[in-house]
């Protein structure tokens, strides 16, 4: 289990100014936060230990305790649950809203691309982002000036751009052209920006990427594991390009990280996602949760707990559920079924019995943790992390992208190495992919991420930046033209003045 430096929900006790800018919350003119107790660890909050916003930002103490509070925000209910479930899973073929009929049912208009602007899904995915977006400009604008281990400040800025660049990716996938703040607003004429040319958004993401990896470690010691890595920079930077076609850059990213050694596949498929495994050999980055029984406020994590299976103690809430279109679309015998579904009537390989009846006949194993690690008057599985990167996916993009470069040998090799684990030692399944055609390759790599990565919020946008979106979601009512990105949140449209335009057919 990780230690907990910089797990905590760093509490924003005061604004100096809550103001609005196109929807980007600018939180705090001044960043306010609840410190650490006894400097033990980022999860354990002193309400009483406050700092007022005027003293804030002078020693490397106040950089880490920013730092943390974004880190912390990355596991917030914007970024994890609801919204992400609407905007990033259940639109797809493999996900469905889940959990009574007559429960949450604004998940439905997004399953069936009814949505309208309105829905407050759209502009709590949208505040999640750019909450991140502000923490990760707090900290970049606000600690060069600081006296402190040139080293580290270095590092905390490179993080930063990080969390920066996952967050403007999550939202340029899902909106298209949003506006694109780099710094802190300086006067009141930088509040409300339009929206910027998703090209634009790319090559700014592409550079927070880019200068990310530049200063960042390839690892940590113990204490700060979790954090963001090389790695991780030069994993997301390929994801980026790859959603771009920018193939030559693909492939030299995932090489890269593919050579620095830092990376294997873990043996065992479905442990891989459990508690007890977090940040494992093939993790390249994960949102860090923790349960501390001392600290209800810091164990906050709603991830697990919306997705937990119904109706058992220690389940959850039981929504974004594995479709049966999902549950068919495997190859016989392939482990990795089992590894993402639980099947109403199973036992599971931890040994909770489920049901034979009950609300749902399927529930994400992904994010399912054992119902013995359950605590009473906490959330259920608010310790479970929530895998972001990890290797397997790395090798599918190197794969994908050797094989529209020409190089099929490399594709072949990097595809084989995500099929032997999950074959494991059976010789009678999942066999050795060995056709040098291009089109059917590029076919059977994208039916590998669609199982190796099901139930982990890409299926929906990688169906479409394979431009397979009209042929896979058009029977659910998906449109092109329209549908490739979802409408702008329309209580920001109202709050620009009209600097916000809608996206086209909404």
């Amino acid at each position: 289990m990780l230690l907990s430096n910089f797990r905590t929900d760093m509490k924003i006790i005061h604004f100096k100014n809550k103001l609005r800018q196109t929807g980007l919350y600018l939180g705090l003119a001044s960043l306010i936060l609840v410190p650490s107790a006894c400097d033990q660890g980022f999860l354990d909050t002193d309400p009483q230990g406050k700092q007022a916003g005027v003293v804030f930002w002078q020693n490397e103490g106040d950089a880490t305790k920013a730092v943390n509070a974004m880190y912390a925000n990355l596991r917030s209910w914007n970024n994890t649950a609801f919204a992400a479930i609407a905007l990033e899973s259940v639109g797809s073929d493999d996900a469905e809203k889940g959990s009574t009929p007559s429960d949450a049912t604004f998940f439905n208009d997004y399953d069936n691309f009814s949505v309208g602007s309105s829905d407050g899904q759209l502009g709590g995915f949208w505040q999640g982002q750019y909450q991140n977006i502000n923490y990760a400009n707090q900290v970049i604008d606000n600690i060069p000036p600081i006296s402190m281990d040139e080293t580290l400040k270095a590092r905390y800025i490179a993080e930063a751009k990080f969390v920066r660049a996952y967050s403007y990716f999550r939202l340029v996938r899902a909106f298209g052209d949003v506006p694109l703040r780099l710094a802190l607003p300086k006067d009141a004429t930088e509040y409300n920006v339009p929206r910027t040319p998703k090209a634009e958004v790319y090559a700014a993401i592409e550079k927070d990427l880019t200068d990310a990896a530049a200063v960042l470690p390839l690892s940590y010691g113990a204490t700060d594991i979790g954090r963001v890595t090389k790695g991780a920079a030069m994993s997301m930077h390929a994801k980026v390009s790859m959603y771009q076609q920018k193939w030559q850059q693909v492939f030299d990213l995932t090489n890269q990280v593919i050579a620095s050694g830092q990376y294997s596949l873990f043996p065992n498929y479905e442990a891989l996602f459990r508690v007890a495994n977090e940040n494992n050999v093939e993790s390249i980055f994960e949102l860090q949760n923790e349960l501390i029984p001392s600290n209800k406020d810091a164990s906050n994590s709603q991830y697990s707990q919306v997705q937990g299976v119904r109706g058992v103690v220690g389940g959850g809430w039981g929504f974004n559920v594995p479709t049966e279109t999902l549950a068919k679309s495997f190859e016989a015998g392939d482990p990795r079924r089992d590894g993402t579904i639980i099947f109403r009537g199973e036992t599971t390989p931890s040994g909770d019995a489920i049901a034979a009846t009950g609300d749902n006949p399927m529930y994400n194993q992904k994010s399912y943790v054992p119902f013995n690690l359950y605590t009473t008057g906490f959330n259920e599985g608010s310790q479970q992390n929530v895998r972001v990167l990890r290797y397997a996916e790395v090798l599918l993009m190197n794969a994908e992208a050797a094989n529209e470069l020409g190089n099929t040998t490399q594709a072949l090799a990097s595809l084989e190495m995500v099929r032997a684990r999950a074959r494991g030692t059976s010789k009678t399944i999942l066999p050795k992919i060995t056709t040098t055609d291009k089109a059917a390759l590029r076919i059977i790599i994208w039916e590998e991420r669609h199982h190796e990565l099901a139930m982990e919020f890409d299926r929906y946008f990688d169906v479409i930046r394979q431009g397979r979106a009209a042929e896979i979601f058009g029977p659910k009512g998906w449109k092109a033209g329209k549908n490739e990105v979802w409408p702008i949140p329309q209580n920001e449209i109202d709050l620009s003045a009209g600097v916000l335009v809608q996206n086209p057919g909404y």
